[in-house]
């Protein structure tokens, strides 16, 4: 079975491949970007190169499936979307997301990250969609909480970034209340 390429209205979700990789690392380069990423702002194209090729990998060993996200438009790549600690078995997996600054508030996330939901839920049949995220990203938690996430809690000190430990927030949605009239 080859990748699972999705598409919405203005959308592209496609696999993420070596032809990414500038645009990938001018994302992931940016300050305003990685936050509250978990991780400190890509340096090089190698670490860019490497994470795309992680990517990959995860996927092959089904572990995980990262979409690029693309303008119809303009065949732009503006960002990823996908599913981390991916367990077909156990039917669960958590949600991450990132894109460009230029592309904030247009609702491109929200409308990637309902495909990657209605994917995830219709074709995968999970049952649970984890997210984490700090509890100060607030634009990521509206986006969560308007697709119908709840949050959980908090684990203290699970994040570490920056060279300090972070409180992360944990929210989730069940499959059983994915579609209701309150959820998209």
């Amino acid at each position: 079975m080859g990748f699972p390429e999705l598409e919405t209205k203005r959308l592209k979700l496609v696999q993420v491949t070596e032809e990414h990789t500038q645009s990938f690392f001018q994302i992931m380069s940016n300050d305003e970007v990685t936050e509250y990423y978990g991780m400190e702002s890509l340096k090089s194209m190698d670490e860019a190169a490497k994470i795309v090729a992680s990517f990959q990998s995860t996927y092959e060993s089904k572990r995980g499936i990262r979409w690029g996200i693309v303008l119809k438009e303009t065949d732009e790549f503006v960002g990823t979307a996908g599913l981390n600690n991916l367990s077909t078995w156990s039917k669960k997996a958590d949600i991450g997301f990132e894109l460009h600054p230029s592309h904030w508030r247009k609702g491109m996330t929200t409308e990637a990250v309902k495909e990657v939901m209605r994917y995830s839920f219709e074709d995968l049949e999970l049952f649970r969609m984890g997210a984490v995220t700090y509890p100060q990203n607030e634009p990521s938690i509206q986006l969560l909480r308007r697709l119908g996430f709840i949050k959980e809690g908090v684990l203290r000190g699970y994040l570490y970034q920056n060279n300090q430990c972070h409180d992360a927030l944990i929210l989730s949605l069940l499959s059983t209340d994915w579609g209701k009239p309150e959820n998209p």
